[in-house]
């Protein structure tokens, strides 16, 4: 039971960093449709299937497809910075998280780029090299890295024993429970 917030802290930032990655990723492409005059016809969350974002009108579908992994990390990176800059003493999960969602996007578009799936083959359809997306990949990847680097000692591992904060452990455990019940919700739209 004394290791209960690491594995509290842990698993919830492990949980919230993959539906929160998922929710700021369809919030590009959503937001990059709403801006282009697009029209978003569903949005999948669920959160047993990779999101995705179908529209009933794309003017701008290069636009579109690109706001998804450039929002996708740009959120994140803001908010980490954010309350990096208050001094919150839970900025190191949104830190983990931006680097998540460095990785995740980065290596998604990098990668996809070789079997041209999801947004990779509409970047391509549209006009994108593949130097555009290796390139992405080739930024965001090591920056998410960078971020992980040294988060250890934060979760309670190393030199800390186990050791972490149990206001952040539970605060991120109920914004993993929150980010689980937005994403059924949105997948019930």
């Amino acid at each position: 039971m004394k290791r209960l917030p690491q594995l509290l802290l842990i698993a919830s930032t492990l949980v919230a960093s993959w539906f929160g990655m998922q929710a700021v990723h369809e919030f590009g492409h959503v937001l990059g449709a709403w801006l282009t005059g697009g029209e978003v016809a569903k949005v999948v969350l669920h959160p047993l299937t990779i999101s995705r974002t179908d529209l009933a009108l794309n003017p701008h579908p290069l636009l579109v497809v690109w706001a998804g992994p450039v929002f996708g990390v740009l959120l994140p990176l803001t908010l980490w910075s954010v309350a990096k800059a208050l001094r919150w003493s839970g900025a190191f999960v949104l830190r983990f998280f931006a680097g998540f969602c460095l990785i995740a996007n980065g290596g998604y578009i990098a990668i996809g780029s070789f079997g041209r799936i999801g947004d990779c083959r509409e970047m391509l359809l549209h006009g994108s090299s593949l130097w555009h997306l290796w390139l992405f990949g080739l930024l965001t990847c090591p920056l998410g890295f960078w971020l992980w680097h040294k988060q250890g000692d934060q979760f309670g591992l190393g030199n800390t024993q186990g050791k972490v904060n149990p206001r952040v452990a539970y605060a991120t455990a109920c914004a993993s429970l929150l980010l689980l019940l937005f994403a059924s919700w949105v997948d019930g739209k």
